[in-house]
């Protein structure tokens, strides 16, 4: 059977890997025929992004489906959350998105989707990995397979549910001048389209659907932003948005051409969303900056942590019926659409704010909190990891923290600092976060030092 990914296939969110080196054909329907045999031959939803690999990984799943015996409707090329509300609005049993989101374009994915269109849980990834790795499969009679159907109007179903949710005539007042950045990737499909029907005058650049990604990387960080800054400041645009390859995420920049990483931008919509819902409860996962913790106690709300990934916060938010939630890469999740990433939803949301508040994004995020944030990684064996993050555990002692991911230690000045494993790769990681950049860089040399001794004594035993 063709690829190379042993003992387990789901990582933080999804499957991922090389395509046709990880991803092979043959690999992509093992995977179909195993998500087939979980959902018992159901109906099944499928999609994908723009990626060169993905038509072929997307008929490879297909196969593997429908020979367990699905009904395939094929949503076709569109953003992830489009697909994942078109799963829970046909009312299937569950989906399969072809997708690397932000990850280079020699790489591909499969996420796999419940009824509801938010990603399997933990629990029935496992399953779905023993069927595959046991071979389980549910093979149906030659006059039992089904023919696959093509769903139409996916994309206007989808937009109509995002624009329920927006102060429609507000927005439409203030005339936003926006320029779009969809990295070459499939949110060129949707989000011009939803602003362009707010009454926005809307600038796309790096428009064209290319699974190369020749303008830009698709992971939305600040340093791949420079020509979407400088296009706002030049055209003198309200906003500027930057969406990640399969649209989930967006990230910010204001009319001064700053661009603002996701953290602020989720803190700001959570603000907005408790001065109108007190002590409302906001998911975010533990690496999430302290600015969202700031601003959820100053309101009176209450903060609850999850693992890092996608699928712990939207879970979590379904368990807690929670509303809002949000990671700091400008994932937000809004559960009265869908409680999954949505960079379409995301913009709406921002607009209101603005349209609302009658402010400018640089005025809105002026007054929020400000933390210097410095990330790195130390080299840990897996083996040794989980004794010596057993020894770090008792650096923390007498303060408050977090463990459910690793452990955070919040410290009196406001500081705080996070130490966890790597899912992927043999690393200890370390977020830390301050009032002031020296300060940060303190913490960073501090506990990288405090990981390499106990790493060293923990190997020497």
């Amino acid at each position: 059977m063709g690829g190379k990914l042993v003992g387990a296939l789901f990582g933080t969110n999804g499957i991922r890997g090389l395509a046709n080196v990880d991803l092979t054909p043959e690999f992509a329907a093992k995977v179909g025929v195993s998500v087939g045999t979980f959902f018992d031959g159901g109906e099944m939803v499928v999609g994908s992004d723009a990626r060169c690999t993905s038509p072929m990984l997307l008929s490879a799943v297909i196969s593997g489906l429908t020979s367990a015996g699905c009904k395939v409707y094929n949503a076709g090329m569109a953003p992830t959350p489009t697909i994942q509300y078109t799963v829970k609005k046909q009312g299937v049993d569950g989906g399969i998105v072809i997708t690397a989101s932000h990850n280079p374009p020699e790489y591909n994915g499969i996420k796999v989707l419940a009824g509801d269109g938010v990603e399997i849980s933990r629990e029935e990834e496992k399953v779905v990995e023993k069927i595959f790795f046991e071979e389980t499969f549910r093979r149906v009679k030659w006059d039992q397979v089904k023919e696959p159907s093509i769903l139409e109007g996916v994309i206007e179903d989808y937009l109509a549910s995002v624009t329920k949710h927006i102060e429609v005539e507000a927005v439409r007042e203030r005339r936003f001048k926006v320029v779009v950045d969809p990295a070459n990737g499939v949110g060129s499909l949707t989000l011009p389209r939803f602003l362009h029907s707010l009454g926005c005058k809307v600038y796309v650049i790096n428009a064209e659907l290319d699974g190369r990604f020749p303008s830009r990387p698709p992971e939305p960080r600040p340093e791949n932003l420079g020509e979407l800054a400088k296009t706002v400041k030049a055209l003198g645009a309200d906003l500027g948005v930057a969406l990640d390859g399969d649209a989930d995420r967006a990230i910010f920049v204001d009319e001064t051409g700053n661009i603002h990483w996701g953290d602020k931008t989720f803190a700001l919509i959570a603000r907005f969303f408790l001065m109108k819902n007190p002590k409302s409860t906001i998911v975010t996962p533990i690496s999430s900056s302290s600015i969202i913790k700031d601003v959820v106690d100053e309101y009176g709300g209450s903060l609850v942590f999850t693992k890092v990934g996608s699928v712990d916060v939207s879970h979590k938010m379904k368990e807690l019926k929670a509303i809002l939630g949000g990671e700091e890469n400008g994932g937000v999740f809004y559960a009265p659409h869908i409680p999954v990433r949505d960079g379409t939803m995301t913009t709406g949301l921002i607009l209101n704010i603005m349209a609302e508040s009658g402010k400018k994004l640089s005025e809105l995020l002026s007054d929020l909190p400000v933390y210097f944030i410095k990330k790195s990684n130390v080299k840990c064996p897996n083996e040794l990891k989980g004794k010596v993050m057993e020894r770090v555990s008792s650096e923390f002692e007498g303060l408050p923290k977090e463990t459910v991911d690793g452990i955070k230690a919040f410290f009196p000045n406001g500081s705080a600092v996070l130490i966890r494993p790597s899912g992927t790769e043999p690393a200890i990681r370390i977020y830390a976060e301050a009032k002031s950049e020296d300060e940060v860089n303190d913490l960073v040399r501090k506990y990288a030092a405090l990981l390499e001794r106990v790493i060293r004594e923990v190997s020497a035993v």
